[in-house]
């Protein structure tokens, strides 16, 4: 009995925690690493959404994302490459990542409290406005309120070059292949903890100003008190890295220079390679429209629903203490997600089913969102009835959708369109993905953003391209919808013809 019941804890210890306890010293580290990365992340995209929405407008967004982010992300590539031929390993991570907390430091300390001294005057804006569109009001804001663009832009990269780059390429270099099934699990577990850890300090700190004098700056306050999170959680990575480099690398149990790992055949497709390939297969055209629908999907509802935010939570401290809820919200849904709802779906319901779960939940919450804000005035009844008021709806639902999309994203979305590449030929596989992921991906992130940008040149402001963003939103879902359809045709289709040609494989004698 008693062994009996020490091999069932044995299961439910291996599902749970696959870990061996000497391999702590080289785990807890690497945790402690993905939890403040992940922290402070959701701490930097909480406050410069309130920084540049409620400065400059929910319309400065596409503008950012296009014309400051991008630029910013080849910038830091290139200076990247040259200190890659500087310094080694661990001089590369330090150099990296210190001038991000030096310049979130002093961007508390010292930028920000000389902003009304930065800022350009509103009558330079009001002549750059003179040149351009009125739809583009957004871009001269941002243009005017810049050190909050500056801090955007920089929170931006702290995703892609600490997240993706620092962690990400650290733990691919020291983890070997065997580890890595039962490691980054648990790495992505902690990134979403992380989540509803610093949700709740993220809405102490913005509220604060409950607590002071109406002539107090509160939002000085609390972000010297975020940026000091931030800061500190930097500090705790450097520290988690140093302790790592001098006590666990030089461990040959857990890492050895040496040792020659499987590199993945991974191939880089220029923009030009990457449709032609697609184009030549329905299959891989369906799945870049997936891929893409789930991009421009989400930037066309995100900035809609930051501006409504923004009406609802005008100043900076009732806007970052929303947002650090909605954080919270995000990341206890998306462990609940992994841990109980994607594979044991895609298990019981199939591919489709799972496939189909993104987009039906999208545009459900995406056009009760919509409603909320074109026919506002109609429906204000109804939002007495519920107790509140059609913006805070739309603000609710809105939040509702980014929360439902973020982690289905992980549980769903990600592993489905993982599986469509199980059955493809062993090219297809290598240049199909790369190609994927650069049309896709790419296109999807900015596809959003071109879209607004457009409509505001020809259009105007928020309020007035919000119908056309419904009707955009509804076709591309659809085509998302139709590519989801046939590809499971396609996706099932193939699926038959492997196992085939794995049977007759079998059945062949093998001859010496």
């Amino acid at each position: 009995m008693a062994q009996s019941t020490e091999q069932e804890f044995s299961k439910w210890r291996a599902f749970l925690w696959p870990v061996h306890n000497f391999e702590l010293k080289k785990l807890i580290p690497m945790l402690v690493m993905a939890f403040c990365i992940s922290f402070n992340y959701t701490v930097l995209r909480d406050t410069k959404d309130g920084l540049v929405v409620t400065d400059a407008g929910a319309e400065a967004i596409p503008f950012l994302k296009t014309i400051g982010v991008v630029p910013a992300a080849i910038l830091f590539m290139i200076i990247y490459s040259k200190m890659s031929n500087v310094f080694n390993r661990a001089g590369l991570f330090y150099a990296t990542l210190i001038p991000f907390l030096v310049f979130f430091g002093l961007f508390a300390l010292v930028i920000h409290p000389l902003r009304d001294q930065l800022h350009l005057s509103n009558a330079t804006a009001d002549w750059v406005q003179s040149w351009l569109p009125a739809g583009w009001h957004g871009l001269v804001l941002s243009m005017q309120h810049w050190t909050s663009s500056l801090f955007y832009i920089m929170s931006e990269l702290w995703g892609s070059a600490v997240l993706s780059l620092l962690f990400w390429g650290f733990a691919n270099q020291i983890t070997r292949v065997s580890e890595s099934k039962r490691f980054y699990t648990i790495f992505g577990l902690g990134f979403n903890i992380a989540l509803m850890f610093s949700g709740p300090l993220i809405t102490m700190f913005a509220d604060i100003r409950k607590n002071l004098p109406p002539e107090v700056d509160a939002w000085g306050i609390s972000l010297n008190w975020l940026m000091a999170m931030v800061v500190v959680a930097g500090l705790v990575i450097i520290a988690a890295y140093y302790w790592m480099d001098k006590n666990v690398l030089p461990d040959p149990r857990f890492y050895d220079p040496n040792e020659k790992k499987k590199e993945k055949n991974k191939l880089k497709m220029g923009i030009k390679d990457s449709f032609l390939f697609i184009m030549r297969s329905p299959y891989l055209l369906c799945l870049t429209i997936v891929v893409m629908g789930y991009g421009i999907a989400i930037n066309l509802i995100e900035v809609t629903w930051k501006s409504q935010l923004k009406l609802q939570y005008p100043d900076h401290n009732s806007y970052v203490a929303f947002m650090g809820k909605f954080s919270f919200v995000t990341g206890l849904m998306t462990v609940l997600m992994l841990l109980f709802v994607g594979g044991n779906l895609i298990r019981r319901m199939g591919w489709r089913f799972s496939a189909l779960f993104t987009p039906v939940v999208l545009i459900l919450t995406g056009m009760c969102f919509f409603a909320f804000i074109m026919f506002g005035d109609q429906l204000t009844g109804f939002a007495a009835a519920m107790g509140s008021t059609p913006l805070m709806l739309a603000v609710l639902f809105g939040a509702a959708q980014n929360i439902m999309s973020k982690s289905t994203k992980y549980s769903l979305f990600d592993p489905t369109k993982e599986m469509t590449y199980i059955p493809l030929d062993a090219e297809s596989k290598v240049k199909g993905k790369a190609a994927v992921d650069v049309v896709g991906a790419r296109l999807g992130k900015s596809g959003g953003s071109f879209i607004q940008i457009l409509l505001f040149t020809f259009i105007g402001g928020i309020s007035a391209i919000t119908p056309y963003v419904a009707v955009i939103l509804a076709v591309i879902v659809g085509a998302w919808v139709v590519a989801v359809f046939s590809l499971d045709k396609m996706f099932a289709a193939r699926c038959k013809q492997k196992e085939e040609e794995d049977r007759l494989e079998a059945a062949t004698p093998q001859t010496a």
